[in-house]
């Protein structure tokens, strides 16, 4: 499988003070990593950092794939902005791309019609955004990232507000992606019965404690700081 994404040493944090300790991993294709940890443990800001939206405070981040979609949490898009489903899918796969540009809204875009099929979002196209349920909103973002053609996907909290059916849905069809698409996933998400069933790695990360762990799921559960963190059962039952 090939490399995705490697960070050797990576410090991330706020104001030059770093607040995990360094972090080396290495995403490959076909592998979904799920970062977990409480909350206010730094996930968001080693994501950010990863993506480059925030500066390392030490380490090196290496991006191999030739593009990351990048799946923000629902809650950062505008709700004033009168948008269909359509017009955010075309905005992922069209630099440049405006509102009051019509030859854009024309183009034919091979890659914005596979993410609609890929996601199940065709029926959404013309849907204006304000109407879609959560579930429909979070395959429209994710059809949104699908359509620079990435290799690696990067979700912030997927399922966040969601119920359970819902949830399930949105994991299941992230592992659909993988298989069909070849690619890498990285995931934050409090949902720790769910990553337990599809995450193939875990970046546990834990400001508290003072740790990072890093590696295959079925390693990382058995660490003793993820132990202290969520007890035994999730060990014993959610472990891949």
């Amino acid at each position: 499988m090939s490399l995705l994404l490697h960070t050797s040493g990576l410090e991330v944090g706020h104001d030059r003070r770093a607040i995990l300790p360094p972090v080396d991993l290495q995403v490959h294709a076909q592998q979904i990593w799920a970062v977990v940890g409480p909350n206010g443990a730094g996930k968001t800001t080693f994501v950010r950092t990863v993506l480059g939206l925030l500066p390392a405070i030490g380490g090196t981040v290496s991006q191999r794939p030739k593009a990351i979609g990048y799946v923000p949490q629902r809650t950062q898009i505008d709700a004033a902005v009168p948008a269909r489903a359509i017009d955010l899918v075309r905005a992922g796969g069209e630099r440049g791309w405006s509102f009051l540009n019509p030859i854009a809204m024309m183009r034919a875009n091979p890659a914005v019609d596979r993410a609609l099929r890929d996601t199940d979002t065709e029926a959404l196209a013309r849907v204006p955004w304000l109407q879609l349920s959560e579930g429909q909103k979070q395959r429209v973002l994710m059809a949104q990232a699908l359509a620079s053609q990435p290799d690696l996907l990067v979700l912030d909290e997927p399922t966040s507000a969601m119920d359970l059916h819902a949830e399930r849905g949105i994991f299941a069809l992230i592992e659909r992606l993988r298989d069909s698409r070849g690619l890498g996933v990285l995931i934050v998400s409090h949902n720790l019965g769910l990553l337990g069933r599809y995450a193939t790695h875990i970046l546990f990360v834990d400001q508290d404690q003072g740790t990072v762990q890093a590696g295959p799921a079925e390693q990382v559960v058995c660490t003793d700081e993820f132990v202290l963190r969520y007890g035994t059962l999730l060990r014993a039952q959610e472990a891949p």
